[in-house]
């Protein structure tokens, strides 16, 4: 009786027992959900150094681009693509050194050792005008990279379905001769065309995706043949005193890639002559890091979904911005990328093929496009990633820029918010420091949020469920400065408008030169450079050209400078970053331009620097 007493009194007793332990459960499981997840974002521990982002315009795009109207539609397209304050701020452009008829050399001279028929129309397919709008936003690394040599330098006298450079080893031998060395000659004509046209051409390339015979532009060769061609190219490009870089082998897909890098890494020669390894993410996504590679930077250079157009950010289809930050995300910390590139930037297509639709005269934005201005705008050429340490539901990837500056980018592929500490040991950032974030999903394109301040060596933030995130720390914005105080818009910088370079111009001391170049010629149109070197004893700090053209010559489009024109009279003026001339120095970007005449197209004679009369 009271044992049975004592039991039933017991029941309610650990009934009430269990509910508080199964509540006090629940309480910490709720307070563990909304507790702040821990990033450690360490900058003592540093991985690759980050060339940049880009994209292309190959076969004909960037004529599309070049003839946009209304130029308002075109001016939005270039600041989209190339500002870096609104914009992506693109640092990398891959044009297509074509080889059908629109080539430097369509027709064949006869022989390898023949004289080379060399063209230039000063315009390639609009690649000139839109690598020269790329320039006055400070981009400086464009990429020229070769599908296929000219077909009568191949086995199968075709630019198109396949065939193999003509010399190669093992390959199918040509009556017409050997014609690696011609090839090479080629490659760097092309290079120096460019250069008449003021544009450094930073990279090169000599065949694209070369396992593939296709009916468009295309070059087979194996490993071995690629390896061998380094080994004439690289000589070849150093004898033309050209310090453009040699990248190998834009392979179709990462499980290509190894073959080619490992038969030049065994090549000691031709190890020598190749900067970087490139390639696409069509058969292979870049989800691990390339071995041989001898510690040269790994570049993605081509990549992009062809279904119909679709600006979807989170849909879980492959064109979704969702799916590209993803990407991005894996080849920054799995494949130690040091750049990734997109297909096209801008497409008149209705396709994914580019981030932006150019669609009649309206520019269409996708959501992947805004997943890689999240990384593009703010992680500048020269940064390096630092580490950061996980968090369930989180990627995160941290680097620092050149100017110290610290960016975040946080991709939260739960479906919950999470609320996160970011803590930063040795990355300089000091208490106080202002950290925006800039939020991309459904509802947001990079848009800035309201500023967070580090305290105790850390900020917390919410990072929505589903979003990207970038957090851009210290720095006025963070981003290299675009050259100039507003990017040109257009083709042609607007004449009259005289950039504030932030200087004074001083004398040029008691001697100047200036040399003219005609760099190409043709029927009512011209190209010409200009030289400016320093021959006195006081440097210059910013500088103004003054000429008058002798037989009523213009200018239609100038790079590297301002420009103003009345009846014949010249005024060229230096932009924010080439206003410096040391004593003894020619200046590195000179002015350059496009112009008319009509008649005799003279040289002017009588050229004045900052005031004072120059040799020439």
């Amino acid at each position: 009786m009271f044992h049975s007493a004592v039991r039933k009194a017991r029941v309610p007793v650990l009934i009430l027992c269990l509910m508080a332990i199964v509540f006090s459960s629940a309480l910490l499981t709720r307070r563990s959900a909304y507790a702040a997840a821990a990033v450690t974002v360490d900058g003592s521990v540093k991985f690759q150094v980050i060339d940049g982002f880009g994209f292309s315009e190959a076969f004909g795009r960037a004529s599309s681009m070049q003839n946009l109207s209304p130029t308002t539609a075109r001016q939005q397209m270039l600041d989209l693509l190339f500002n870096t304050t609104t914009g992506a701020g693109f640092s990398i452009v891959r044009n297509i050194i074509n080889s059908d008829g629109s080539s430097i050399e369509p027709n064949s001279p006869g022989s390898p050792s023949a004289a080379p028929q060399y063209v230039w129309d000063g315009n390639d397919s609009g690649q000139v005008w839109l690598s020269q709008q790329a320039l006055q936003y400070g981009v400086n690394q464009i990429y020229a990279d070769a599908w296929s040599a000219p077909g009568y330098m191949k086995t199968n006298n075709d630019q198109a379905n396949g065939g193999t450079l003509c010399g190669a080893p093992g390959a199918a031998v040509c009556s017409s001769g050997n014609w690696r060395q011609a090839y090479a000659n080629y490659l760097v004509q092309y290079i120096k065309d460019y250069q008449s046209a003021g544009i450094n051409l930073s990279h090169v390339g000599f065949v694209n995706e070369p396992n593939l015979n296709v009916t468009y532009s295309s070059m087979v060769m194996n490993a071995a043949q690629m390896a061998d061609f380094t080994k004439i190219l690289g000589p070849t490009l150093r004898a033309a005193g050209l310090s453009t870089k040699l990248v190998c082998c834009d392979a179709e897909g990462w499980d290509l890639a190894p073959g080619y890098i490992n038969a030049i890494a065994s090549d000691a020669t031709a190890n020598s002559n190749v900067n970087l390894f490139s390639s696409h993410g069509y058969t292979a996504p870049p989800a691990s890091a390339l071995s041989n590679t001898g510690g040269k930077h790994v570049w993605e250079t081509e990549w992009a979904n062809f279904d119909t157009w679709n600006p979807a950010w989170d849909d879980g289809s492959a064109a979704a911005g969702f799916t590209w930050a993803q990407r991005i995300n894996t080849g920054l910390t799995s494949a130690n990328l040091s750049a990734f590139l997109h297909w096209w930037g801008a497409n008149t297509s209705n396709t994914n093929s580019g981030l932006l639709h150019i669609n009649g005269s309206t520019i269409e934005v996708s959501k992947r496009f805004w997943a890689f201005a999240n990384y593009s705008r703010f992680i500048r050429p020269g940064a390096t990633r630092i580490s950061a340490s996980a968090a369930s539901g989180l990627s995160t990837t941290a680097f620092m820029n050149t100017n110290g500056s610290v960016v975040i980018v946080a991709l939260n592929t739960a479906n919950t918010d999470n609320a996160v500490t970011f803590s930063l040991p040795n990355t300089g950032v000091a208490n106080g420091a202002s950290v925006t974030p800039y939020v991309t999903n459904n509802n947001n394109s990079m848009t800035a949020q309201s500023p967070v301040t580090v305290s105790g060596g850390a900020f917390t933030s919410n990072v929505p469920a589903r979003s990207l995130v970038t957090y851009r720390i210290g720095g006025s914005t963070g981003v290299t400065p675009t050259p100039g105080v507003t990017p040109t818009p257009g083709v042609t910088p607007t004449p009259g408008v005289t950039p504030t370079p932030g200087v004074t111009p001083t004398s040029a001391g008691s001697a100047c030169r200036v040399t003219y170049t005609i760099t190409n010629q043709w029927v009512g149109g011209f190209g010409a450079t200009l030289s400016l070197t320093n021959t006195g004893t006081t440097a210059m700090n910013g500088w103004t050209l003054t000429f008058t053209f002798p037989n009523g010559q213009t200018i239609t489009q100038l790079w590297n400078g301002a420009f103003t024109l009345s009846n014949g009279d010249v005024a060229v003026t230096n932009l924010s970053y080439n206003g410096m001339i040391a004593p003894g120095q020619t200046l590195a970007s000179s002015p350059g331009f496009n112009g008319t005449w009509n008649g005799t197209n003279n040289p002017p004679t009588a050229f004045k620097l900052n005031g004072v009369t120059c040799t020439s």
